[in-house]
């Protein structure tokens, strides 16, 4: 008897562990597909606005954007080296993470003098940045033009360091993930890139600041060639 109700305990637990896992699976998939299908729409929609445009003129960066609803695309952002392609979204909160990387609403827009900060989650849009280098190409495509950067920097920081969100006095694109990449819960650090716009280059002479910016990356910050993400790592264990 006893034997026969142990057995039917265990098929019952065997059968709650494989309709929850299955629950589990069922859910991750969906949210994968949610990222998916808005990445596609997001892209198409992109595109959309780029043909609608006069062939050969922009608007001209306001720096500010029109801001009417929590998902106005701002653009694309390309990381040729790595293969890597994915909307950017106004917003840093979780629902915008979620989807697509987030630009800091506080930060400047591409094509404005001034530091434009992008946010992405670490195992998803941003998970790629594990390999950049110094010297890598980035390519921020908006309805106000294509700007170009070049990595010139990587650090790892502190969660509540926020140094490498201020304000720059040449155009210049920071992205921050969370670190370590393979990190299991919330990760103790956090992952920065600096790059500098390249294309198109900004009128007019360069600002003190600007120069003095130039030749003090900060502490932490690495600026050699080939510099990547594992050097990253091993440079702030030892600091």
């Amino acid at each position: 008897m006893r034997v026969a109700i142990k057995g039917a305990l265990w098929r019952i637990a065997e059968s709650t562990f494989l309709i929850a896992g299955l629950a589990l699976l069922d859910c991750y998939i969906w949210s994968q597909a949610r990222v998916v299908l808005y990445q596609t729409y997001a892209s198409r929609e992109f595109r959309s606005e780029l043909r609608q445009l006069p062939e050969g003129k922009a608007p001209a960066p306001s720096g500010v954007l029109p801001l009417h609803r929590g998902d106005e695309l701002v653009g694309r952002l390309e990381i040729p080296r790595l293969g890597m392609r994915v909307m950017v979204r106004e917003g840093d909160d979780e629902a915008t993470l979620a989807k697509a990387v987030g630009h800091l609403p506080s930060s400047a827009l591409p094509g404005a003098r001034g530091n434009v900060a992008l946010a992405g989650h670490r195992d998803t849009f941003f998970r790629p940045l594990r390999e950049i280098r110094i010297s890598d190409r980035i390519v921020f495509a908006t309805l106000h033009g294509t700007f170009e950067y070049r990595v010139e920097a990587l650090s790892i920081v502190g969660p509540g360091d926020v140094s490498v969100l201020q304000a720059s006095a040449e155009p210049t694109l920071t992205l921050v993930t969370c670190y370590p990449f393979h990190y299991i819960g919330s990760a103790p650090q956090r992952f920065i890139v600096r790059a500098r716009q390249t294309v198109p280059a900004m009128p007019g002479p360069a600002t003190q600041g600007a120069a003095l910016a130039r030749s003090s990356p900060g502490q932490g910050w690495s600026r050699s060639p080939g510099f990547s993400a594992s050097a990253a790592r091993r440079r702030h264990r030892r600091s």
